[in-house]
């Protein structure tokens, strides 16, 4: 059974924040590979950021992300663990209209698969605003790949069916 439509394939523009102390861009393994299978995947690179792990540069950032209507993903990888300096989803989740709870959910699900009972400690979350859809996935580049290849890629794809989020998105 396929669950693609005959329709044609509409490419988002995305942008990637990587939330590190430590990372740059010859380091950032995570925030490389989401720019890559998004572009891979047919979509467009629009914007790409490192920021250190501070709620307020975080959603400085996103917001202008959101308020520009070139923007219509964003993929955040870190921050979403429980050290004292883990705080992507306090600084985004604010933003959203509209959480997408099924995503935090099934990453889960998911990733119990392959790395077991750790996956626990992940706070991933997902959400809409002003026509943007925002994904925040931990900082691993494994996480990442998980996430974008079992969820992430599906949902972007507008020949995905029976739904998919790219009509909800500035499309």
């Amino acid at each position: 059974m396929s669950h693609l439509s005959t329709q044609a394939f509409k490419a988002a523009k995305m942008a990637v924040l990587t939330v590190s102390d430590t990372r740059n861009e010859e380091t950032d393994t995570s925030g490389g590979y989401l720019a890559q299978a998004l572009q891979q995947a047919g979509h467009l690179l629009a914007d790409k950021k490192i920021v250190i792990d501070d709620l307020y540069k975080i959603r400085a950032i996103v917001s202008n992300w959101i308020a520009d209507p070139e923007i219509e993903a964003v993929l955040i990888t870190g921050g979403t663990g429980f050290t004292s300096r883990d705080t992507t989803p306090e600084a985004v989740a604010v933003l959203f209209d509209k959480e997408v709870e099924g995503f935090g959910e099934l990453f889960r699900h998911v990733s119990y698969q392959e790395i077991g009972s750790s996956t626990i400690q992940s706070r991933a979350v997902a959400g809409f605003a002003n026509k943007t859809v925002i994904f925040c996935m931990p900082g691993s580049t494994g996480a990442c790949k998980t996430a974008w290849s079992k969820i992430i890629v599906e949902q972007l794809n507008s020949q995905h069916k029976p739904c998919n989020f790219m009509p909800h998105i500035g499309l």
